[in-house]
């Protein structure tokens, strides 16, 4: 039985207490101001028990209590320390702030749209709030295994659609960029520049490739395995990362040469220190990627009036792609060599390129026979 009644704090207050009975049997109380807000939400939580998918307030965790027990469980499954850093970071900069005081139970689809609402209004870019979204849905998943919620609303929320009217195009650099970057390369990092520029690795990619993972026989490149910003090794970023990579004839000359001169260590890396370890990423952009964009004319102004590296080495990975695209190679091969977990993907970030091939020029003038004069 759900029933409504007037009642008088001792503050003088009049408040409007609302009382059901949820699907357990127990007896469960909520206070409104108003009489209507008082019945609108009876009407919800009758249905809702009625559906079998009501929780009440008090049993409920707020957002951030339920943040924590997934990052635990997230802990406890081992996952690498970069992925629960930014799951960290998801929780306590964009989640935790907004909504972290919030009961789980009152996560209903529209609280979450506008949720989204509030963090574009922020600033922050459709990316990135799709990533939230993802953690946000996994936080409230862990809960419904702990029995704390019954429905994941997050996943009933509006999708976060990319803007027409952003500019989704990957930075890399211009043919001519490029080609400048490698004759600026010293012979010692060449091997390393062309390996990034020939076979779209990722930097957490190169860092952990070994010299088995190598058939310079074959010339095939395969890709088993990376290393985090902790330079601890893992499996590759998904399923799809493993994959195998055909070597252009110069990388594959360049590779023997470098077999024969690699600081030899017991991890057996293709790239290591000079002492055989892991190469740290902050190391391959500061003393060799940015000095040699300088060097090759490649840059942007700084801050301070100076010349500063116009490319992060994930650009490099972003130009072996629209090479692969520029030669003909279809959507599926490169997502394949991309190792990109689905085709979508894939034509999100270089659809416009698939779109503009040179041979496009010659199908254009083409179309053009027999209706205009050519002057």
């Amino acid at each position: 039985m759900a029933t409504i009644r007037k009642r008088t704090l001792p503050s003088g207050k009049t408040v409007w207490l609302a009382s059901y009975t949820d699907g357990g049997g127990a007896r469960r109380f909520r206070q409104f101001p108003t009489k209507k807000e008082a019945d609108a939400f009876l009407v919800q939580a009758r249905n809702q028990v009625a559906s079998g998918v009501h929780t009440p307030d008090s049993v409920s965790p707020t957002v951030t209590e339920a943040g924590e027990m997934w990052l635990k469980r997230c802990e406890r499954d081992k996952l690498e320390a970069t992925t629960l850093r930014q799951y960290r970071t998801h929780l306590t900069l964009h989640i935790a702030p907004r909504i972290g005081g919030m009961k789980l139970s009152r996560i209903t689809a529209p609280a979450v749209n506008a949720f989204v609402d509030q963090l574009l209004a922020d600033g922050r870019s459709r990316e990135m709030c799709k990533r939230v979204l993802v953690s946000l849905s996994a936080i409230v998943t862990e809960a419904q295994r702990r029995g704390l919620v019954i429905v994941n609303n997050v996943r009933s929320a509006s999708p976060v659609k990319r803007s027409t009217r952003e500019d989704v195009r990957p930075e890399m650099p211009t043919r001519e960029e490029l080609k400048a970057i490698i004759d600026a390369t010293p012979d010692r990092w060449r091997p390393l520049i062309l390996t990034l520029v020939f076979t779209g690795l990722r930097g957490s990619e190169l860092r952990g490739l070994l010299w088995d993972d190598v058939d310079l026989k074959r010339g095939v490149l395969s890709v088993r395995r990376r290393v985090d910003r902790f330079n601890a090794f893992g499996p590759p970023k998904s399923k799809a990362g493993t994959r195998d990579i055909p070597l252009s004839p110069t990388l594959l000359r360049t590779l023997k040469a470098w077999k024969l001169a690699c600081p030899i260590g017991k991890l057996g890396l293709v790239f290591p220190t000079g002492a055989g370890g892991v190469e740290t990423h902050g190391n391959i952009l500061s003393r060799v990627f940015w000095p040699i964009q300088v060097a090759a004319g490649v840059t942007v102004l700084g801050s301070d009036g100076q010349p500063d590296a116009k490319f992060s080495m994930h650009a490099l990975r972003h130009a072996a792609a629209a090479l692969w695209i520029a030669q003909g190679l279809s959507p599926k091969r490169v997502q394949t060599l991309m190792g990109h977990a689905s085709i979508q993907q894939t034509f999100d970030q270089y659809g416009y390129l698939f779109e503009a091939r040179e041979d496009e020029a010659a199908m254009l003038a083409g179309v053009e026979n027999g209706l205009v004069e050519h002057v």
